[in-house]
């Protein structure tokens, strides 16, 4: 019983439980680790996650509404077994599509607006099998069509279709593109501390400009955008934080249970043969900033860590959200957001920054299970 089903039947108002089911396909071919001991090990114990958001909007003004994006129902490596929430004074409702779940809670005028959300969620770390292509290849590749299109923040025409022809020139399978882009990434990027957040993600913005600075959406969006220019199925994943790395990288976990600026998002390719592949050189140039004692060479040991074990696998200290671009938030004023993986609100007055705790703030803990 998924999100949307158990509300229907509940008829939950202003207090809901909604539970997921963990078997829900998300639309990908599951991949198989690779043998014990190589870059890309595997642990394939789960691990369970409660996190609790709490929201509240300090300067409201007129209806008030808040939207939050819950945690993914199910992929190879999450699953996903309920949210617990409850908008004192306000109704609350779940929005369930194939991209992403969201929570939006509205609050009349006059009240003030709080929320409280609880979602349990289990993860295990999760890589691809690149010595050898096992996956068999779909049916119909047109079910991927959706992770070729452009998007207005990743336009695969222009400056990015050229970008991705000059990387790719000479690469003849599906595989070697992937890869050459990511290279050429971590390469060609490098993280800035002071873009907000995680950044706006424009990537033509950032080839037009050749400042390809910023943090992971623009990182991992620029991946996202060339793999689709190149033919190549990608998409973004948006999520959080929730531990620390048992990898050693000080920069990539949690240093406590607030992940309130945790948010990161990471991204996926899909290679015939191998099925959805898990990339993320954003975090590449994060451990080469951050890891002690900073601004590390790309040369350094443990950058070269990093970049091998980011082309084919992800340390699930991580939940992911969603997949989802140019969303729209149902009742807003605002025009569509880029994505969704900060909690959004708006009054009478507006929209709210996500980013602005004097007039929205929220918090997240997380703490896992024993």
């Amino acid at each position: 019983m998924n999100r949307r089903e158990f509300l229907r039947r509940a008829g939950v108002a202003s207090t809901g439980l909604a539970l997921t089911d963990p078997s829900r396909l998300f639309a990908q071919s599951s991949t198989s680790g690779p043998p014990e001991g190589g870059p890309h090990a595997l642990t394939e114990r789960w691990r369970t996650f409660e996190i609790t958001t709490r929201i509240e909007v300090l300067q409201p003004a007129g209806p008030t509404r808040v939207w939050l994006p819950t945690p993914l129902a199910a992929a190879p490596y999450q699953k996903t077994f309920g949210d617990n929430y409850r908008a004192e004074g306000g109704s609350t409702t779940m929005v369930e599509k194939d991209e992403l779940d969201m929570l939006v809670a509205e609050w009349p005028d006059g009240v003030t607006p709080l929320l409280k959300i609880v979602s349990r969620v289990a993860t295990k770390d999760h890589a691809a099998d690149l010595t050898k292509p096992t996956v068999p290849p779909p049916a119909d590749m047109a079910t991927f069509a959706p992770f070729l299109r452009p998007t207005r923040l990743l336009p695969t025409d222009g400056i990015v279709k050229s970008t991705a022809n000059e990387i790719t020139r000479g690469k003849g399978t599906d595989f070697d593109k992937a890869r050459a882009i990511y290279e050429w990434i971590v390469e060609n990027t490098f993280r800035d501390p002071k873009t907000p957040g995680c950044g706006l993600g424009d990537i033509r913005f950032m080839l037009e400009t050749k400042n390809l600075s910023g943090k992971c959406a623009d990182i991992n969006g620029l991946f996202v955008g060339l793999a689709r220019a190149a033919g190549l199925p990608a998409r973004d994943l948006y999520g959080l934080r929730v531990a620390k790395s048992d990898r050693g990288y000080n920069s990539l976990g949690l240093s406590s249970e607030n992940a309130s600026k945790a948010q990161h998002c990471r991204a996926e390719v899909y290679l015939v043969g191998y099925g959805w592949v898990p990339v993320d050189p954003a975090d590449v140039r994060k451990v080469a900033l951050e890891e002690p004692p900073g601004n590390l060479p790309l040369e350094h040991e443990k950058v070269q860590a990093a970049r091998e074990q980011l082309f084919g696998s992800w340390e699930m200290n991580w939940i992911a959200y969603n997949y989802a671009n140019d969303v729209t938030l149902p009742g807003s004023k605002g025009r569509p957001i880029g994505y969704f993986m900060y909690p959004q609100g708006q009054t009478a007055n507006g929209r709210l920054d996500s980013l602005d705790p004097d007039a929205f703030r929220y918090e997240i803990i997380v703490k896992e299970a024993p």
